[in-house]
């Protein structure tokens, strides 16, 4: 079967989704688009020559009835009703993060899965598919290096233009970390704290950069994330879990290695679609063959997006107000626990 697809939101990311699903993936076909911006849904059809209607908006394309499955890939705070328009008529959805912009949001659109009685949402945290963090996982739930203790990690960008705020280091960047980490080690997080270390001379007025954000969970386990998005030299995702017997560290991208002038090196990326192009890959073919298969979705629920919603609403309160914040998470719902324990917190392969 192949699955109809509808995309909400033609902007950057719904305009790679939609190469990936026409030219890279099989099991789909995009026969539906919206935007708020007409003209950029039209120019989707035409440049990617989609056989697909161009509708007003998330509530035609929805109510299609020849469209088995929705991609939300639009602006941050339209995700809410486009999800909950598409679990009303009972249709798979994959969401780009954030599920919602906040924690009440994302409760709503857990409550509204949970009435339906079978999971159809899947939120587009592609960490989980990548090849290094899914052996890091396997390492850790083989007990490689006995119970996690410590973890390090950093997550550094090339640059950013002076759209990119200061919070933003927890919306768009550190909210990976927030997913995969609690993915890694099973474990909720209990409080963050953020410091500023000395600002780089290449941010602006209102950018802090760098920061650092310690999060304890509710095991005892410490972490230290970095965040550096004008670190200038590559785009750099580092992390190593420290273990009562032994360390765990994210493998490094594979690169040739060059002796040349008296000099050993290897490339450094610079650009983040390149080092997650086949995580994006994984997460949307693990998407579509489970609908292909008339089956739940395999990857990060609703519920992870809830997890990721309050921590970072508390990452975000203790940037503002510099003191450590208690980050409170309700009981993780059986509809979600039990599924969940057996996919190994959706780190796929």
């Amino acid at each position: 079967m192949t699955v109809n697809i509808g995309v909400i939101g033609t902007g950057a990311i719904g305009r790679e989704h939609i190469n990936r699903i026409e030219n890279i993936l099989s099991g789909g076909k995009v026969k539906a688009v919206t935007d708020v911006n007409q003209k950029s849904a039209y120019k989707a059809v035409k440049d990617y020559n989609l056989d697909a209607t161009v509708y007003p908006d998330d509530v035609a394309l929805v109510g299609d009835p020849n469209i088995n499955a929705v991609f939300v890939t639009s602006w941050g705070p339209a995700h809410e009703q486009s999800v909950l328009l598409a679990i009303e008529v009972g249709k798979y959805v994959f969401c780009e993060k954030p599920l919602a912009t906040t924690a009440e949001g994302c409760m709503r659109i857990v409550k509204a899965e949970q009435k339906q009685g079978k999971r159809l949402v899947q939120v587009g945290f592609m960490r989980r598919y990548d090849e290094g963090y899914v052996q890091l996982k396997e390492a850790l739930d083989n007990n490689e290096i006995g119970d996690p203790l410590m973890i390090h990690c950093s997550h550094r960008n090339p640059g950013v233009d002076e759209n990119y705020k200061t919070n933003m280091a927890v919306t768009e960047t550190l909210i990976h970390e927030i997913d995969a980490l609690h993915g890694l080690i099973d474990d909720n997080y209990k409080s963050v704290r953020v410091d500023f270390p000395k600002k780089t001379k290449h941010s602006h007025a209102e950018l802090q950069d760098p920061q650092v954000f310690t999060l304890k969970t509710q095991g005892g386990v410490l972490i230290n994330a970095e965040v550096f998005v004008n670190c200038k030299y590559g785009y750099d995702i580092q992390c190593e879990v420290m273990g009562e017997e032994g360390i765990a560290k994210l493998p490094e991208v594979a690169s040739v290695v060059v002796r040349k002038e008296s000099k050993l090196s290897s490339n450094i990326l610079d650009d983040w679609k390149i080092r997650f192009m086949n995580a994006y890959n994984k997460e949307l073919q693990n998407f579509l063959d489970s609908l292909e298969k008339n089956v739940e979705p395999q990857g990060p629920t609703s519920w992870d997006g809830y997890i990721a919603a309050v921590t970072a609403d508390a990452c975000l309160q203790a940037q503002e107000t510099g003191k450590e914040v208690a980050i409170k998470l309700l009981d993780t719902p059986d509809f979600y626990k039990n599924e969940t324990a057996v996919r190994k917190l959706n780190f796929i392969k």
